[in-house]
């Protein structure tokens, strides 16, 4: 599944998952924005691996949120626009 999201004033956030069991999986977060430390990417797909399909986008955005460290630096993203993207990806809505 594929989704798409163009943050206002911001950049193009793009989520690829699979859905097994009802869950996401193979979350890959892309896009282009800027994340410090790059390792921030890999810590965001994790945080939404194995989220419930059906997570609203705030509980989505609280997932990666909590799964941050505090030093991270996110440029042109945010916690809510991947959340919306996820939520397109699922619901196959048109990328904006």
């Amino acid at each position: 599944m594929h989704g798409e999201y163009k943050m206002p004033g911001g950049k193009l956030v793009v989520i690829d998952l699979e859905l097994r069991d009802g869950r996401l999986a193979e979350v890959q977060l892309s896009g282009d924005f800027f994340l410090e430390p790059d390792s921030a990417l890999q810590a965001i797909n994790g945080a939404l691996t194995g989220q419930p399909g059906h997570a609203d986008e705030a509980a989505l955005a609280a997932a990666v949120r909590d799964a941050l460290a505090a030093d991270v630096m996110m440029y042109g993203i945010s916690p809510e626009a991947i959340a919306v993207a996820v939520r397109r990806a699922l619901h196959k809505e048109p990328a904006a």
